[in-house]
């Protein structure tokens, strides 16, 4: 029953838009499609439709090959980030043309579906609106209706929430998860942000100019990305990159930072040899810290950066930048100092290639790590 992409890839007048992708897709699951614009998402979720063919490779769909077969004859829904609605119809006979145009329901099947999913979506009470009478989480809602109303074996969202106002995003997000549970249909999420991967939760593959650069579980790919690629694009707020060495040091071996410092080389980094990395540290595993820290990263602040009851502050080590996430409110002068610092148990290691040498044995995403009473709700100036 699963949907196979085998090696799939897009070549359009010599230019290669995808380069070959594996990927296998399960009956009830929701994939997210995480990656930059232009990374090839919605050049795949195309020739998933079959609204394109591949140049190479196949498309198999529970045991058939599919992959020249027309849009027409699959089970297939898309949504678009763009509000498409016919605009001289209702918003029921936006939701119902579909099943109008299979012929394969009565009209009292029609109703029943038009009706079901319309509660789901709370678009209940504007049934007889046309879209120009709409919101844009409403009308988007409509579109989104339209296409689960076939019931399709496969739904395709492209990136469906980009154009709307931050608060419909998150209403609208929320709720999407559990529009698709219990269902055996396969979704497939298009974004580039990483928050939205998170929180739909299922797989995530992870894509960049093309490339398929790491797939599985959504928890699994964050807390062990497999290269510093695939690191900066699943984190939010961004990964800090660090790059040094694991070389000899007083009292043993240590981290070398490039730009000067020497930190303790925590338990799980042991095992690397010496030589070249760049560790990796989550913003928020940083916190403020003293001068007389073990891994004080002495920081010029460049932004403090309120983001409701946390901040992100933004700052510059030696040529580095530096993000903390913090919980509160810290605000912070333009180029004052500042001492970072973290428990190093939290360093990634990405090898001199970029692949991922260690990652942390920690088994959740951790809030920020404030000392108590070194930030307050309200002002907390740097000095």
């Amino acid at each position: 029953m699963s949907f196979v992409l085998n090696r799939v890839e897009s070549v359009l007048q010599s230019q290669r838009i995808l380069h070959p992708i594996d990927l296998i897709l399960q009956p009830g699951s929701i994939t997210t499609l995480l990656g930059p614009i232009r990374a090839g998402k919605t050049s795949l979720m195309r020739l998933m439709a079959g609204l394109d063919k591949p140049t190479a490779g196949r498309i198999i769909d529970n045991g058939q090959d599919v992959t020249s077969l027309d849009v027409r004859r699959r089970s297939v829904s898309m949504v678009y980030q763009q509000f498409i609605n016919y605009p001289n119809f209702t918003v029921y006979e936006n939701i119902v043309s579909p099943l109008v145009v299979s012929r394969r329901l009565d009209r009292k099947e029609r109703d029943r579906r038009v009706s079901e999913i319309a509660e789901r979506l709370g678009l209940t009470k504007l049934l007889k609106r046309l879209p120009a009478e709409l919101s844009g989480g409403q009308q988007q809602r409509c579109a989104l209706a339209r296409a689960m109303v076939k019931e399709s074996r496969l739904l395709l969202l492209d990136e469906p929430l980009v154009n709307l106002d931050y608060k419909l995003r998150e209403d609208l997000r929320a709720e999407m998860k559990s529009l698709f549970r219990g269902s055996d249909r396969i979704v497939v999420y298009a974004t580039t942000e990483p928050q939205e991967a998170m929180m739909l939760g299922g797989q995530t593959c992870v894509m960049r100019e093309g490339h398929k650069l790491q797939d599985g579980a959504a928890l699994d790919v964050y807390r062990q990305p497999a290269d510093l690629q695939t690191a900066a694009l699943i984190s939010d707020p961004a990964m800090n990159f660090l790059p040094g060495s694991i070389a000899p040091a007083t009292g043993g071996r240590g981290i070398s930072l490039d730009g000067g410092g020497v930190l303790p080389l925590p338990a799980d980094l042991e095992g690397l040899p010496d030589g070249r990395y760049t560790f990796g540290l989550h913003a928020a595993h940083l916190r403020l810290g003293r001068n007389d820290d073990a891994t004080a990263l002495p920081v010029v602040i460049e932004l403090a950066e309120i983001n409701g009851s946390a901040t992100l502050l933004h700052g510059r080590h030696h040529d580095r930048p530096l993000l903390m996430q913090m919980t509160g409110i810290y605000e912070a002068a333009i180029g004052a100092s500042a001492v970072l610092a973290f428990d190093p148990i939290n360093l990634y290691a990405f090898d001199a290639r970029g692949s991922l040498a260690r990652a942390p044995r920690f088994t959740t995403m951790l809030p920020s790590q404030v000392p108590v009473g070194e930030v307050r709700h309200g002002a907390h100036s740097a000095a």
